[in-house]
């Protein structure tokens, strides 16, 4: 893996950066960004801000590869999913697999959130969006439905009962999220997909 200076990483490299995500993204989730210094990072690695810095550029820099690290485990994760289930059933699989995903890794949660409302906000609505409004299109078409739907509101509001259900799991151990990202998955496919 190539360096933000141009060069291969070396192996204690690469876990460095890995241990400085790692550490980043526990600072943000118990602390929000703003309380995520480089010298708390730092002293929670064990290692200097002058080492942290070796390593990342800036602060911005490593909340933007904790947020992608955190991100693309997250696309991994539910992208294999939706793959497994295939075209009819992809909205279903990906309801499941976003609330479990997320329930499983509150950390992760905060780090998202953070991302969205932090100053320089590092996800794109639109991306988020139209990849849950291709899914619905696709199972659209897989189940012989024509196209004459709002894909775009479907999505947002998909996306936001995924949310709703992962917060209050969260705010609530006790709340039984995988049976409430069943009954999102009932309502889709009653609503949108039948």
């Amino acid at each position: 893996m190539p360096s933000a200076r141009g060069r291969n990483l070396t192996f204690t490299e690469e876990a460095r950066r890995a241990q400085l995500i790692d550490v980043t993204i526990e600072q943000v989730a118990e602390g929000g960004y703003a309380a995520a210094s480089l010298g708390r990072i730092a002293e929670s690695a064990g290692i200097t801000k002058a080492g942290v810095l070796y390593h990342f550029r800036s602060k911005q820099a490593l909340v933007e590869a904790a947020h992608q690290h955190v991100l693309s485990t997250l696309v991994a994760a539910v992208g294999a999913a939706v793959d497994a289930a295939g075209p009819a059933d992809g909205p279903a699989a990906y309801i499941r697999s976003m609330v479990k995903h997320l329930r499983e890794r509150p950390r992760h949660v905060r780090m998202l959130i953070e991302a969205m409302t932090s100053v320089a906000p590092l996800t794109d609505s639109k991306a988020r969006w139209s990849a849950v409004a291709g899914l619905l299109s696709a199972a659209r078409a897989a189940r012989g439905l024509d196209a004459d739907l709002d894909l775009r509101s479907a999505a947002l509001l998909i996306g936001g009962g995924i949310d709703s259900i992962v917060a209050e799991s969260l705010a609530d151990p006790e709340y039984d999220a995988a049976a409430a990202a069943e009954l999102l998955v009932d309502v889709v496919e009653r609503g949108l997909l039948a």
